[in-house]
């Protein structure tokens, strides 16, 4: 089903490049709108735990999930990565 999630962190196209292709092979095509700081995406219940792991690992964690300073810190190498590859 098709379902959004509300994530922290994301500033830029950089940030939204780099969560499409972390993203792109396990999840398929994912939408990022920066503005509203949320990413769409077909998805079943049993991979949101994985989704929401992933999120975080990259530095994009989901609205209510542990937030922290090195969350943040790895969201600017995040972006950094997803403003070199685009």
């Amino acid at each position: 089903m098709k379902k959004s999630f509300e994530v922290m962190n994301v500033k830029c196209g950089g940030c939204a490049n780099r969560v499409k292709e972390a993203l792109k092979e396990e999840f398929g095509e994912v939408e990022v709108d920066v503005e509203q700081k949320s990413l769409t995406l077909e998805i079943e219940e049993t991979q949101e735990e994985a989704l929401k792991k992933k999120l975080k690992e990259l530095g994009y964690p989901v609205v209510g999930d542990e937030n922290g300073f090195f969350t943040k810190a790895k969201s600017f190498i995040s972006c950094a990565i997803g403003k070199a590859q685009s």
